[in-house]
């Protein structure tokens, strides 16, 4: 009776792994992200400038891959269920946007690492998703936010969106499309920054709307 006893954990555990193996594995997730940043020719030369993380709404500050079925409902965004991006949306956009200044001859810097009279970019992510405005067909649409601050001073700000058609109606159509109309809107961002004035004391050191 006790060998049988100590017999039951070994069966009970043998049970368990053969019932592991008989359920279906789920499938991993496929991964995206922007791409290589490829160079751009034009980009405007910037002054040195710090460069804070990409912010946004809870929601979209996850590696979930959203969409909207604006022919369904305009109000109810979706997430695709086997695909993902490699980091949440701010990582990647902070990232390209750092990358894209540097290589337009640019210097940036972290938020923390600016001098205190440098001028400060902060940006907001207010789109960063897949719409199907009718059924198989969808654009990538990026909506960003951008201040300039010099301090605690606020210089100038403008919100950029772009939008580009998917090749594909799916999660990987939709990731291009996402990375291209990224690339629009941070390019149309940096010609917004190099328009600005840059002596201390007018446009880049003034708040907004001062006379």
């Amino acid at each position: 009776m006790k060998k049988t006893l100590q017999r039951i954990p070994a069966l009970c555990a043998m049970c368990m792994l053969l019932v592991s193996c008989a359920l279906p594995r789920p499938e991993s997730a496929t991964l995206y992200d922007l791409g290589p940043a490829r160079p751009m020719t034009g980009a405007p030369a910037l002054p040195a400038i710090s460069v804070a993380d990409v912010t946004a709404p809870g929601w979209l500050d996850r590696p979930l891959m959203f969409y909207r079925l604006n022919y369904q409902s305009d109000l109810q965004p979706r997430a695709y269920t086997q695909s993902r991006w490699m980091t949440p949306p701010t990582q990647m956009v902070t990232q390209r946007v750092k990358t894209r200044i540097a290589q337009a001859g640019g210097v940036v810097l972290p938020a923390s690492d600016g001098a205190a009279n440098m001028p400060l970019l902060r940006i907001e992510a207010d789109d960063f998703m897949q719409v199907f405005d009718v059924p198989g067909k969808s654009v990538g649409r990026v909506t960003l936010r951008a201040s300039l601050f010099r301090g605690r001073v606020l210089v100038a700000q403008q919100s950029f969106s772009s939008q580009v058609p998917a090749a594909s109606a799916d999660a990987g159509g939709g990731a291009r499309a996402l990375a291209a109309a990224s690339d629009m809107a941070i390019a149309d961002i940096m010609r917004w920054l190099a328009a600005l004035p840059q002596r201390q004391g007018d446009a880049m050191g003034r708040p907004a709307g001062a006379p």
